[in-house]
């Protein structure tokens, strides 16, 4: 004896649809996700003295300091420029995190807490 609403022994059609898309979401979020991690992002500070690159999955991956930019008598400078360049390109990660991440979301602002 089938329920009224609903499919014996299955799901009704528009939550089986709905399983799917949102299958079909965290496979292109996984997706997006790897593909960040291979990118890099590059920042510099103190007109170019100093530039960092960070990886996708936030990882410094260098560190180019021009001649000029280390003077033994000022190295609190360097270390500012450094941080400014560090945060700055790790800024440009979670923008382009966030851009990507908005396409499955529908620009709801920071996705589906606790769904995926």
């Amino acid at each position: 004896m089938a329920r009224r609403g609903g499919f014996p022994g299955g799901m009704p059609g528009n939550m089986a649809n709905l399983m799917k898309q949102a299958q079909k979401m965290q496979r292109q979020m996984e997706e997006q996700a790897k593909e960040m991690e291979t990118k890099e992002f590059s920042a510099t500070a103190g007109g170019g003295a100093v530039e960092v690159t960070v990886s996708g999955a936030k990882k410094v991956l260098k560190v180019k300091l021009d001649e000029e930019a280390v003077d033994p008598d000022d190295v609190e400078m360097l270390e500012d420029m450094i941080v400014a360049a560090v945060n700055e390109a790790l800024e440009k990660v979670d923008q382009e995190s966030a851009a990507g991440m908005s396409k499955f979301t529908g620009g709801m602002g920071g996705g589906m807490p606790g769904l995926f």
